[in-house]
């Protein structure tokens, strides 16, 4: 349930911030359920990055996952504090989405699921794939990437999902949010491999990032 000072809370965010936090208010009911929609307690651990006041953690936590499966990354301070007090015995971490790359948040790749908050159409195509890339190195064969936004298509380029070789789905549009909102789901592309003659899928691997030269920024409101 939502406590009576979110909206404060993140409204005074986004006014020192609004590049970074993306929203004005917290995510409403519909759209909570609706990102979390595919999260079962057997999805566990879950990453979760840039909850905020944790709207979407509360619902995971009724969907029957627990706390302690919940890795909550914010970079906001003004939010830390919060979700430390809220989700006593969920790991949460004051850091950047962008160095999941160089943070070793878990042995091997254990994560189920991942639930994105993040105001990715803000962000440079370098932050992004930083992202999103880096979330896949955790995620185990079979899990996926869910990301909510304002916009009209889904916010990782193809370009990058190319890059990532990743495809997104639209899971649905939540029309009751304010403003409406759509949440897409990244998983990996099947990779195909040639095997007596025939194409076949080649095992999963991990995603592995290069240095981006001249990266084109697709910066735009959430």
């Amino acid at each position: 349930m939502r406590m009576p000072n979110d909206f404060l809370s993140f409204f005074l965010s986004w006014m020192s911030a609004p590049r970074r936090v993306g929203a004005i208010a917290p995510s409403g009911a519909a759209l909570a359920d609706l990102i979390t929609r595919e999260i079962t307690a057997s999805s566990g651990p879950i990453l979760e990055l840039g909850p905020g006041t944790g709207a979407f953690t509360y619902k995971l936590l009724k969907r029957g996952v627990r706390q302690q499966d919940l890795t909550l990354i914010e970079y906001g301070s003004d939010f830390m504090k919060l979700l430390q007090l809220r989700f006593p015995n969920a790991r949460v971490l004051w850091m950047d989405a962008g160095r999941l790359t160089t943070e070793r948040l878990y042995d091997g790749t254990p994560v189920g699921a991942v639930v994105s908050g993040l105001p990715l159409l803000n962000m440079s195509t370098r932050k992004v794939v930083s992202i999103v890339g880096g979330a896949f190195s955790y995620v185990r064969p079979g899990g996926a990437f869910y990301q909510f936004t304002y916009g009209m298509s889904c916010p990782v380029p193809r370009p990058i999902l190319d890059r990532l070789g990743l495809r997104a789905t639209l899971v649905d549009r939540a029309l009751l949010n304010v403003p409406p909102a759509a949440v897409y789901k990244l998983t990996r592309r099947p990779q195909m491999k040639l095997v007596t003659g025939s194409l076949a899928p080649a095992p999963s691997t991990r995603v592995a990032l290069e240095p981006i030269h001249h990266a084109r920024d697709y910066s735009a409101a959430r």
